[in-house]
């Protein structure tokens, strides 16, 4: 049967209650934290119908109720298909962003060094502060769960768990309400000791399996993703005499063929806040061991809040100094115009 608005919004903090307290709802509590504006006696009403439907249950007489395993079940397949429509809505839109915006940074990268006449590179941005979306666990065999994980960004990371024994379906049908309704948002400064400790309590006998799931959690969230670069101009390094000998040229261009290396340059300093803006680095100033003969002068941009990424400008140490840091303090203000209005 199929329930109304009403009791779909009633079902929903019975169960983020419950799983808050551990202790059977009562009409007044809902009354309460819901914003339902009705009455604790239309809302009595509501869950003797909810309780004769099978989606809560009442433990002990004059107790309040909790969640049966339908009504757990109602919750996980309407909490993933709220998610999956989210993300399905969302991937069009982002497929459509990130091909506009390679496509931009790329010119930035051919007009930064057509104008300037130096070598220059641009990478994609990078969430710094990286927050859970979502968290789905699915039974692959007896002695595996699989932890699929979707952090900040629609970034998708996979983690195969061993267990001991084999866990049911229900059990985990509920840890997946357990972790997303204690996890969805949060970054890991903000997933401490108490917090964990509370799923932990929800979770009774499987603390070992929350354990390793939150373990994976943090090397998801906490992995760095491959930095992509765009570079251009890398020839122009050949026009400076200083900067034309065979080795130290074919070190350098090969540096901006390969990318590996400027992934150094690109990274520096980026968790620094007081440092986010123009970057000039003077011979061995520099982190990448190719560019010691070199002056680079890099500019962090900000596409949103906690997503970043670097442009850079490669030229000899008697590069115009004047002209790169106006050509990027240009460029950084239109380019915040631009996000601005996406």
């Amino acid at each position: 049967m199929n329930l109304d608005d009403r009791k779909k919004k009633i079902l929903q903090a019975i169960i983020k209650t419950y799983l808050d307290t551990g202790e059977p709802v009562g009409s007044r509590t809902i009354s309460k934290y819901t914003d339902l504006n009705l009455s604790s006696a239309t809302i009595r009403n509501e869950m003797s119908d909810l309780e004769d439907m099978g989606f809560i249950i009442q433990p002990h007489t004059s107790a309040g109720r909790i969640p049966s395993d339908k009504g757990y079940r109602f919750y996980v397949d309407q909490l993933m298909g709220e998610k999956v429509q989210e993300l399905n809505e969302m991937k069009e839109i982002l497929i459509d962003r990130t091909d506009k915006l390679e496509t931009m940074l790329k010119q930035v990268a051919k007009v930064l060094a057509v104008n300037t006449n130096y070598a220059t590179m641009v990478s994609k941005p990078q969430y710094k502060h990286r927050t859970v979306k979502f968290i789905q666990l699915t039974e692959v065999d007896e002695n595996h769960i699989l932890a699929v994980i979707v952090i900040e960004g629609n970034i998708v990371k996979n983690r195969i768990l061993d267990v001991v024994e084999p866990v049911e379906k229900e059990i985990v049908l509920k840890l997946n309400i357990i972790l997303n309704t204690f996890l969805q948002g949060l970054d890991l400064t903000e997933i401490n000791i108490a917090l964990i400790q509370k799923i932990k309590e929800q979770a009774g006998p499987y603390g070992d399996l929350i354990n390793k799931i939150l373990e994976a959690i943090a090397q998801a969230i906490g992995e760095e993703e491959n930095v992509e670069i765009y570079t251009s101009g890398a020839t122009n390094i050949l026009k400076y005499p200083e900067l034309r000998d065979t080795e130290k040229a074919t070190e350098l261009l090969y540096t901006f063929e390969e990318k590996k290396q400027l992934t150094e340059l690109i990274t520096d300093k980026m968790d620094a806040e007081e440092q986010r803006g123009i970057q000039v680095y003077i011979g061995d100033e520099t982190p990448v061991k190719s560019m010691k003969d070199c002056s680079v002068v890099t500019a962090t941009y900000e596409v949103g809040e906690g997503v970043y990424g670097k442009i850079g400008i490669v030229g000899p140490k008697r590069m115009d100094y004047e002209k790169v840091v106006g050509t990027l303090q240009s460029l950084m203000s239109q380019l915040d115009d631009i996000f601005k209005n996406e």
